[in-house]
């Protein structure tokens, strides 16, 4: 907060909502600054240019000024080309949103999330099934928040069977465990490609971030729930 100005950060808006009559405050994640707000003035007018670059999944580059919490926009660009999130995946990408809302701390830096975060917005983007994107996303994001899953070992056997999700231990063996061995492999090396493992993860996933929310309900998950659930009727 000690900044008065930043010149041509790279940045992706999470969301943004009305402010007074023409402009918008918008959330955005930087690469080097982390979770922010900005106000963007008169960017609603009708001849504005700039409100097409502050939407969601669009990378930019931004300028902006000021000490308070509250930064002023100055200047905004394209940063390079991307590929637009469409169906089912366009959700996904703002459960990716929400999910940094709820974990990343504001002005708190962590520019390998913003790497993770371009990468999975490429991989929704592209790839044919979205689940192993946002697995690994979610992953890497509690990983790097320093809530990441590490298989605890025991010294008389370095391997087990199965293994549970413990709040302070991480993954542990467990005979009862629902996740089989194969799948904390899967997780260590991010490789999601078998469906056994994928539904594993899924479930621990949503246990794992249920637990941190600690009773927080995620909008953008009920959402795609509806979605599927309309899709297979």
């Amino acid at each position: 907060m000690t900044e008065t100005a930043v010149y041509l950060q790279p940045a992706f808006v999470l969301q943004q909502r009305n402010f007074r009559e023409t402009s918008l405050i918008i959330e955005v994640l930087t690469r080097d600054f982390g979770r922010l707000s900005v106000l963007a003035k008169g960017v609603r007018k009708a001849k504005s240019k700039t409100a097409g670059l502050l939407q969601p999944f669009v990378p930019i580059l931004i300028s902006y000024v000021g000490k308070a919490e509250l930064k002023t926009l100055t200047t905004v660009e394209m940063a390079d080309s991307f590929a637009k999130l469409t169906g089912l995946a366009l959700y996904c990408g703002f459960y990716v949103n929400e999910l940094i809302g709820c974990f990343l701390h504001k002005h708190d830096p962590h520019p390998e999330v913003f790497v993770h975060y371009q990468s999975c917005l490429t991989r929704l983007a592209q790839e044919a099934t979205l689940e192993p994107a946002l697995r690994t996303f979610e992953l890497d994001l509690l990983e790097s928040i320093g809530y990441g899953l590490h298989a605890e070992t025991n010294k008389s056997s370095i391997r087990s069977a199965s293994y549970s999700f413990d709040n302070d231990r991480g993954l542990v063996a467990d005979t009862k465990g629902l996740l089989s061995e194969k799948t904390v492999q899967a997780i260590q090396l991010r490789q999601f490609n078998d469906s056994q493992v994928l539904s594993e993860v899924k479930l621990l996933m949503r246990q794992v971030i249920d637990t941190h929310l600690q009773g927080r309900q995620l909008k953008s998950r009920a959402v795609i729930n509806k979605l599927i659930k309309r899709s297979e009727t």
